[in-house]
């Protein structure tokens, strides 16, 4: 009996240990394949939208992380420290945590996150002090962008 579960034991750790992990292959399309809009550099974003709020692209660069699988959330470099908060638009799209550091190209909607200024109030509001409406945003997630499509490129 002794020999039996060691034997058993033996089976099942090789067979956990023989399953591979694959690579994503290059070219692999995740939502809708970009379209032939040259893209640019996710650290340049910024200053090709200059003074627009929203704007229709493609960019290309590097994820960081993956935050969640279901529905395609995940943070890209856009260099000197900053990050740009992407997601798809389409909720049913999986991304996987294997596509963290690849450099990927993607086209979308790219937004600035509106920073409302301490001394702005709201209509009819003219508190002051600890009840003053403040809003909080970090400084280095200023781009949302919000994904159609996404193509594997290293």
């Amino acid at each position: 009996m002794r020999y039996l579960s060691i034997l058993y034991l033996i089976l099942v750790s090789v067979t956990c240990f023989a399953q591979k992990h694959t690579p994503l292959p290059h070219g692999m399309i995740f939502g809708n394949k970009p379209n032939a809009i040259a893209p640019i550099a996710a650290t340049d974003i910024e200053r090709s939208m200059g003074g627009k709020i929203r704007q229709t692209t493609a960019i290309i660069g590097k994820i960081i992380k993956v935050k969640r699988e279901a529905g395609g959330w995940f943070l890209m470099d856009a260099g000197n420290g900053r990050v740009i908060d992407a997601h798809f638009a389409n909720y049913n799209i999986h991304l996987p945590e294997a596509i963290e550091g690849r450099t990927v190209i993607i086209e979308g909607v790219a937004q600035r996150r509106l920073i409302a200024d301490d001394a702005q109030h709201f209509a009819g509001d003219t508190v002051h002090g600890k009840k003053q409406h403040k809003e909080k945003v970090d400084p280095k997630e200023r781009i949302i962008f919000e994904v159609q499509g996404l193509v594997v490129d290293k």
